[in-house]
């Protein structure tokens, strides 16, 4: 039997997506509960590290000591990858001391030839490409705060970067009818498209940020300016004004939740009066990292059993 990764959220079908966010639903509950687990006692998630991150590395550390297992951080200062190992040999190495890996590289082609050589489950923490942990956070959060997931309406305003392409990806699967706004030349890729119109949830492209939100149930941002884009930021300033979700924007919607995956960087995409209003659910979103997580290592093991 090969081994079975998760590199992005389509290597999910529909059922399989359900049964991830139920688990990651009955984690949450029982951990609020205060009960604990043992699903991976005496087990090992190895995570490496080409982008640093806050919510990917916390929420997998801690979530694997919650199902009873360890998490081993490795930085790409601490590994041969920085110096010149093939990555097929590190995944080969990595596969004889782990039994689950993550990792958050640049290049989606990198987590590819990660799983192609790994004996051990791969988890992609994120990519330039597609951020899938993102998305089953999202999901379930949406799910928590609006019900069947069959029934709501989206919108995506701003980049059309690998968080929204995953998110796009994932409400093709769990029927969610979406509308992406961005500004001409940065929407996602057309493959993501095409892959989403395979699901049978081929999302609606627009320009215009009113288009998308009006009578939207769900607005999602994340900001314009990701990691290695620095130098383009005079540009993207320029070219992403009237993108921003304000409160004058959530006013042609349906009295939606706002969501960010963070970090946010007030006053260009959103607005720091939406982000701690009453509207706003990204600190639901953001636990929901952990939780989520926790229900894809339980369901990846069992699948590989």
């Amino acid at each position: 039997m090969s081994t079975r990764h998760f590199l992005d959220v389509d290597d999910l079908t529909r059922t399989e997506l359900e049964t991830v966010l139920d688990v990651a639903s009955e984690y949450k509950a029982e951990y609020k509960d205060g009960l604990h687990h043992d699903d991976f006692d005496q087990r090992t998630l190895g995570m490496l590290f080409q982008k640093p991150s806050t919510r990917t590395r916390v929420s997998f550390e801690t979530g694997m000591t919650q199902l009873g297992g360890h998490a081993v951080f490795l930085g790409e200062s601490d590994i041969q990858l920085g110096r010149g190992e093939p990555l097929k040999d590190t995944s080969r190495a990595l596969s004889r001391y782990v039994d689950v890996l993550m990792a958050r590289v640049f290049k989606h082609a990198n987590i590819e030839e990660l799983a192609r050589y790994a004996d051990v489950p791969v988890i992609n923490g994120l990519t330039d490409d597609a951020h899938p942990c993102q998305t089953l956070a999202d999901l379930l959060t949406i799910r928590e705060h609006r019900g069947e997931l069959d029934d709501v309406t989206a919108a995506w305003v701003g980049d059309g970067n690998n968080v929204a392409q995953s998110f796009a990806l994932g409400c093709a699967l769990a029927d969610v009818d979406l509308t992406v706004a961005t500004p001409e030349g940065y929407g996602i890729d057309d493959d993501v498209v095409e892959r989403a119109a395979d699901l049978g949830g081929k999302p609606t492209v627009t320009t215009d940020p009113a288009t998308a939100v009006e009578d939207a149930d769900v607005v999602y941002t994340d900001v314009w300016i990701s990691m290695g884009q620095e130098d383009e930021r005079d540009v993207r300033m320029n070219d992403f004004e009237g993108f921003q979700v304000n409160e004058k924007l959530l006013t042609t919607g349906n009295d939606p939740i706002v969501m960010h995956c963070l970090p946010a960087h007030r006053g260009e995409e959103i607005t720091g009066d939406v982000i701690e209003s009453d509207s706003s659910v990204v600190w639901d979103q953001a636990e929901n990292r952990l939780h989520a997580q926790k229900g894809l290592m339980v369901w990846l093991d069992q699948q590989n059993k």
